[in-house]
């Protein structure tokens, strides 16, 4: 009796674990993949020594946080572009269901609209090298943008200031990069404001790193929630002068620690979908402002990071010693928007349209210099005049004619003739209505034999001129002239 019951608790115990094996979880069902870079050793201007401990503290949260991290140090262009491409191979082998994270720390700049990260190897004599000695952060975006994955997210810490001098004239920060522009299911955050420049920070992390390491550890915090609270952790560390900013096109909740299952949303998505469908108007934002404490109400227009979450700060707070600072934030913001705007239509219009309102910002020389890029464009030619068919042989030789193509071709009835002579090269001189003498082929007309018996001469010369004439014009089929000629030639 002992056995089936010993068979039937092993059987049971197979069963339970079988069944345990076969529930998903967070961590069986999503592939974490991270590459860390840290730019601190670069080689013509000062060295950045919080960027390696960013990166080493980064490189621990992720590790602890389930990622299989890559850690990359004080990279030249082409090991920069090679850790990338090796990344996304890992990322592209990994599989549909892989979340991919790039944290970067060093020097980061914006040259004609566009972003790009600087490697260590970096040394520009114009800002015209920059295209060529750095590494565009849309070619980084792109890359693993192409890849199946379930979440991108891209952190960063790579507003400092321009070090170096051949550059003076480059905007200062980065330009915004809208993932909803982009592949669907991205996070990118920046560690201040488009446009605006981090700090280093003095202690041994950035104070955007430094926020990073605490909060994203908190459990069961959505993506969002944590660098809204990185946002205002970091806005209150500097004293309003750095202010991170992030856009989103997830489709999918990611938290760093937790499963993303134990607080599930009404809809699929609906957390990650905030920021690109939560924005609220101006009047919504004076009514949720209106009666609150200024600090109260500081933190909350923060942590939104709009531009009617400020304006309506600024109207209902003007005492506020606060108020000036968020003004800026506001006033540069606005410039951001329409300084993307303007690089994104890439017209004349757009960045005359830039410069009308901002002719006075650092990025005004750069407007003018894109606008002289693009005014020669000539959008204005239409498609069936570009098809007219104008050749360059049908051009007047002569420099005082017009040149007037014809709606058809000259003299169309004196075609076949050009056929049919036996020298077929085309005359050069213009065609006209009467076809110029030409001297008979020799094989057709012989003077030195005598007339045969028949007609006068004179009758003979002028059916020989009737006969060529219609002859030809026919194109030798029929008319008595071809019946005579021939006849002559037989004698």
């Amino acid at each position: 009796m002992r056995r089936p019951v010993f068979s039937n608790l092993l059987l049971a115990s197979g069963l339970l674990a079988l069944a345990q094996l076969m529930i998903p979880t967070e961590a069986a069902a999503e592939a974490r993949l991270a590459l860390v870079i840290g730019q601190s050793a670069y080689r013509t201007v000062p060295e950045l020594p919080n960027a390696a401990n960013d990166a080493k503290g980064m490189t621990e949260l992720l590790g602890n946080a389930g990622f299989t991290v890559t850690t990359a140090a004080n990279l030249a262009q082409n090991e920069m572009r090679a850790a990338i491409s090796d990344f996304a191979g890992k990322v592209s082998a990994s599989g549909a269901d892989t979340v991919a994270l790039v944290f970067y720390a060093g020097h980061g700049l914006q040259i004609d609209g566009e972003n790009y990260l600087v490697p260590v190897d970096l040394d520009p004599k114009r800002e015209a090298d920059i295209p060529l000695q750095g590494v565009r952060l849309n070619d980084l975006l792109n890359t693993l943008g192409a890849l199946p994955t379930r979440a991108r997210i891209f952190m960063l810490d790579a507003c400092r200031n321009n070090p170096f001098p051949a550059l003076s004239g480059a905007g200062h920060g980065l330009a915004i990069v809208d993932t909803k522009a982009g592949a669907p299911g991205s996070f990118i955050s920046y560690s201040t404001s488009p446009g605006a420049e981090a700090e280093d920070g003095s202690g041994i992390d950035s104070p955007y790193t430094t926020a990073a390491l605490t909060i994203a550890k908190q459990p069961n915090l959505p993506i969002e929630e944590v660098f809204k609270r990185i946002r205002v952790a970091v806005a209150q560390s500097t004293d309003g002068r750095q202010i991170p900013w992030e856009s989103s096109s997830l489709t999918t909740d990611f938290k760093f620690f937790g499963e993303s299952g134990s607080q599930p949303s009404s809809l699929p998505g609906a957390n990650s979908m905030a920021l690109a469908s939560g924005t609220r108007s101006l009047e919504d934002w004076r009514k949720e402002l209106q009666g609150k404490p200024a600090m109260i109400a500081y933190e909350l227009v923060i942590t939104d990071d709009t531009v009617p979450a400020y304006q309506a700060y600024i109207e209902l707070y003007a005492q506020d010693t606060r108020t000036p600072r968020v003004r800026t934030v506001l006033e540069r913001r606005r410039q951001m928007l329409a300084w993307e705007r303007a690089t994104a239509i890439n017209t004349h219009a757009s960045f005359e349209a830039y410069l009308a309102n901002w002719d006075n910002s650092d990025l005004a020389a750069t407007a003018r210099r894109l606008l002289l890029r693009v005014q020669n464009r000539n959008y204005g030619v239409p498609v069936a005049a570009a098809a007219t068919p104008v050749a360059v042989a049908m051009a007047p030789t002569c420099p005082c004619s017009a040149p007037t193509p014809p709606a058809t071709p000259a003299n169309p009835s004196v075609a076949p003739i050009i056929k049919k002579r036996v020298d077929v090269t085309p005359p050069k001189r213009k065609v006209v209505e009467t076809p110029p003498k030409r001297r008979p082929p020799p094989d057709e007309v012989v003077y030195e034999r005598a007339p045969p018996p028949g007609p006068p001469p004179g009758a003979v010369m002028q059916g020989i001129g009737v006969g060529i004439g219609i002859g030809i014009g026919m194109g030798g089929r029929g008319g008595g002239g071809d019946h005579y000629r021939g006849d002559y030639r037989r004698y």
